[in-house]
């Protein structure tokens, strides 16, 4: 028998997505055609990307035009939403609004990736061909309507004896143009789409299935196809290497914690990134144990780590002059006579000893020895990447991640790759107030304040002080972001969202080109 879907998507042996092509014209087969309705100068909406042959064909079937039966039929440019038409020839015809014709790339790929959801939801359908028309000639553009396209058709498939079938196995992007540049923007949405797609896969793994030991070799699987070194420590080398906080969070577990380190190195790189991901693979708050109905959700806290993963994937295949060292810290943080203490006073990777005050803030323990240890490989910057407090949550909502930084240049620098990429990020500040909240009279620090109040600084500034002098550091907190509990919108799914990769591989592209 087969191996089931899931493990199979472990192993990195899946396709993640649909084809993607480029094209100047409508191809052969087109099982549904995606256009667009836009405002101009603010006067009625008007139908972009109408294909002349299929308009022709339209009016041949129904005595009008493919534009007229859109404003028959409600069409509008309203951002996101999406009407389906007649179809004509065994072709499918849906609108999805653009807003203003002065599109921005976000706007496109929201747009497209709600037509795209629209048509993977379709019933019975299997292996459909989709044209995306909409005019596009700007590569900035070309890439957004690539990458919606993408991950707006994904979907988790269920864990059965037999895989679902895929409602749409190719994307044709329909422009103007089809040079070099174009061509580059149309891989390089595959590429980022790809590796968001695959962080999606894992977040969404259920932790029997992923823990540890299979994380760490499912991202070796992952990048194998790629010029990254992978080195994956297991607990006997983190004993031996001294990382206090990752063993004392995986102690509780029968599936024992991992490492997993990850370097890519091009010749010609100037800069030198490290990122950090939080791989908690199930999290019931330990000793300090969740309440049962805030547990389930809880396979999710391993999404910084598939994040990082999936950036140096992206990274190494888009070929971006870049050194990256990673670091993802896997555990499972379960209560039994093995289990770490609230009280307990850790010695952490590089020294410095934290007072534990709570099982359930398991992730900055992890995170502060990989950080602490990227530090030793003297980047020019740090990034991580933590499911890391509801506080976070509770300020930013479901919807917008958490940026601290430790000096504006860094902060300008994230603010900016993660407008480029099309994700939300708020920056919240570290002061020295919430700086005194770690002080302890047992350690060298606790590992969390003594009240319930700005919990995300109080965490921030733990990591902080796991950064060495002088390395420029910032910490998103995608707790919020990380999964989407309620309705699928634009590009993004329920469940697992992949946030994080797009705006990892643009800062690496900034940094590649200085």
């Amino acid at each position: 028998m087969a191996q089931p879907p899931a493990l199979a998507r472990l192993a990195g042996v899946t396709e993640l997505c649909p084809n993607l092509n480029l094209s100047t014209s409508l191809p052969k087969r087109t099982d549904a055609v995606l256009l667009g309705m836009a405002t101009i100068n603010q006067d009625e909406p008007a139908l972009v990307g109408t294909v002349p042959d299929l308009d022709k064909a339209y009016q041949k079937a129904f005595g009008t035009s493919i534009a007229a039966m859109a404003t028959a039929m409600g069409a509008g440019a309203k951002e996101g939403t999406v009407t389906s038409l007649p179809g004509v020839d065994g072709t499918r015809i849906l609108v999805v609004g653009l807003g203003d014709a002065d599109v921005t790339p976000d706007g496109v790929r929201n747009a497209v990736g709600s037509g795209l959801r629209k048509v993977a939801a379709l019933e019975d359908v299997e292996g459909l061909a989709v044209a995306v028309s909409l005019e596009l000639s700007d590569p900035e553009l070309i890439q957004a309507a690539g990458e919606g396209a993408l991950l707006g058709a994904y979907r988790f498939s269920a864990i059965k004896a037999e895989a679902d079938p895929r409602a749409v196995a190719a994307v044709t992007l329909v422009s103007p143009v089809a040079n070099a540049e174009a061509k580059a923007a149309v891989e390089l949405a595959r590429v980022i789409a790809e590796a968001v797609c695959q962080a999606r896969n894992w977040t969404n793994t259920p932790p029997n299935l992923l823990y540890p030991e299979t994380f760490a070799e499912a991202a070796r699987a992952a990048l194998k196809e790629q010029k990254v070194a992978v080195e994956i420590l297991d607990e006997k080398a983190l004993e031996k290497g001294g990382y206090g906080g990752i063993l004392a969070v995986g102690g509780g577990s029968s599936r024992k914690p991992r490492l997993v380190r990850m370097s890519y190195a091009p010749r010609g790189a100037k800069a030198h990134l490290a990122l950090v991901g939080k791989g908690i693979t199930f999290d019931s708050g330990g000793l300090d144990i969740k309440p049962a109905g805030q547990m389930a959700g809880m396979k999710f806290d391993m999404s910084g780590a598939a994040a990082v993963i999936a950036a140096v994937q992206a990274i190494a295949a888009a070929g971006l002059k870049v050194k990256v060292t990673a670091y993802a810290a896997m555990a499972e943080n379960l209560p039994s006579g093995t289990s770490y203490r609230s009280s307990d006073v850790l010695t952490m990777f590089d020294g410095q000893t934290v007072e534990n005050y709570n099982t359930d803030a398991e992730g900055r323990l992890v995170m502060a020895d990989a950080i602490a240890r990227a530090g030793q490989d003297q980047p020019d910057l740090i990034v991580d990447v933590a499911t890391l407090t509801g506080a976070c949550m509770v300020a930013l909502g479901l919807r917008t991640s958490g940026l601290m930084t430790n000096g504006e240049e860094t902060s300008d620098l994230l603010l900016d790759a993660a407008e480029a990429a099309g994700e939300d990020f708020w920056e919240l500040p570290i002061t020295e107030h919430t700086r005194n909240q770690i002080k302890s009279t047992v350690a060298d620090m606790r590992s969390g304040g003594t009240s319930r109040w700005g919990g995300a600084l109080v965490a921030g500034a733990f990591l902080e002080r796991f950064v060495p002098e002088g390395i420029g550091w910032a910490h998103l907190d995608i707790a919020g972001t990380a999964d989407n509990p309620e309705e699928a919108y634009g590009h993004t799914p329920k469940g697992g969202t992949g946030v994080g990769v797009r705006t990892l591989v643009a800062l690496a592209s900034q940094l590649a080109e200085g």
